[in-house]
This record gives structure tokens, sequence and C-alpha cells, in this order.
């Protein structure tokens, strides 16, 4: 399951490099920042729950790496975005519960 993911959403193995050398050094890069983004994961559920989504499509009992990338991203992107901005502000340029749901779709989509 953890290559399959890895190759999903990080493209190991999808590589477009020219040398064989390129290859050997992406490759280690990706399986890095797979650790990473599981690590920066484990820190964020300390304090929050993991948000699994499902489709009607297709439906799953445990998180996925997708689901653990778009968590990191969340956090990464909303921390770094709206830092200047007041914590308890019912609006920041948009409607918060705009904001909200769209960079939930983004985390996901990127």
């Amino acid at each position: 399951m953890t290559f399959e993911e890895a190759r999903a959403h990080l493209g190991v193995e999808t590589q477009r490099q020219w040398s064989d050398k390129a290859i050997a050094r992406t490759t280690p890069a990706l399986f890095g920042l797979y650790s990473v983004v599981t690590l920066l994961a484990g820190q964020l559920l300390e304090a929050t729950q993991m948000p699994v989504r499902i489709a009607a499509w297709y439906t799953k009992r445990q998180a996925t790496f997708s689901d653990t990338i778009a968590l990191v991203r969340q956090r990464l992107w909303s921390d770094s975005s709206f830092s200047m901005s007041e914590q308890g502000a019912e609006m920041l340029k948009v409607p918060r519960v705009w904001l909200e749901r769209l960079t939930d779709t983004l985390c996901y989509a990127a």
C-alpha cells in the first residue's frame, strides 16, 4: 500500500529524467518526502482526528495517503497564507466558510 500511495501521489517510479543516475537520486528524495508528510501528519493528529474523505462509489474505513497529504497541506497553507489575520475574525478577505471549503478542495486536488 505504501508503494501504491507513493506512486500515485508523489510520482515514485514515474520520473521523467533522462538518466538512471537522476532516477536513482529522485526516488529516495520522494520516499523522504513521503516520510516527512507522514511524520507531520502524526504530529497534527495528536491534536485532531484524521478527516477521511469518501465518495458514494468508494467507501473506505481508514485514511489513505491522499487524506494524509491533504491534512498536511491544509495546515501548511492556512498557517502561512493567513498568519497576519486576526485569530477570531469571521471575515478574512472572503467569508471564512468559503475559504475553508476552497482550501479543503485544493488540498485534495493538488
